[in-house]
């Protein structure tokens, strides 16, 4: 029972550094995937020694089946709390809100603006550059002074320069004169 119970719980921890693994290789983060690596085929190989033993039985199997199944919701929600990477949000709206843009901008966020010509009369686009992790606080800035605005958020697999490397390099420099003193 012991075993059963092992290998339920190996699933649990292998599927998500899985799931993550494979998010930091497609952000191109390959040390920490590396790393990550190592240690899920520690984690599998044990488990697979497990299941394959000599008294193994259709339960292990089957166990070791459903914590697989388990550990992919689990890996993605802690994907989605460790927020890894950034996140490029649009904005489109009808009319230019200077007072949106103001408390984004006091917040931290850059903002571009564009005005463009839609169907009926010109919009007013907005873009933003931001972590993953404040997306939501983002949102519900964007939606507290304009409800009706139209939102797209994607991931950009690369960018260069801008107001948020900016911003990243004066944190680090921060950070390193904190230390040194």
């Amino acid at each position: 029972m012991i075993d059963i119970l092992l290998i339920l719980l190996l699933q649990l921890v292998f599927v998500p550094i899985y799931t993550l693994r494979t998010i930091f290789l497609v952000k191109n983060v390959t040390i920490l995937a590396a790393l990550l690596g190592v240690v899920e085929m520690l984690i599998y190989v044990f488990g697979l020694s497990l299941v394959f033993s000599d008294d193994a039985s259709v339960l292990s199997m089957i166990v070791y089946a459903v914590g697989f199944g388990l550990g992919i919701p689990l890996g993605t929600k802690i994907e989605e709390k460790l927020a890894i990477g950034y996140i490029n949000v649009t904005i489109n709206t009808m009319d230019r809100n200077q007072e949106l843009i103001d408390t984004l901008r006091s917040n931290g966020f850059g903002v571009t603006i564009y005005v463009g010509e839609g169907r009926d009369s010109s919009r007013i686009r907005m873009d933003i550059l931001t972590k993953r992790n404040k997306e939501s606080k983002l949102i519900d800035m964007i939606e507290q002074f304009e409800p009706r605005a139209f939102i797209i958020s994607y991931e950009p697999r690369t960018f260069k320069g801008g107001f948020i490397l900016e911003r990243m390099k004066k944190s680090n420099r921060g950070k390193a004169k904190k230390k040194s003193e």
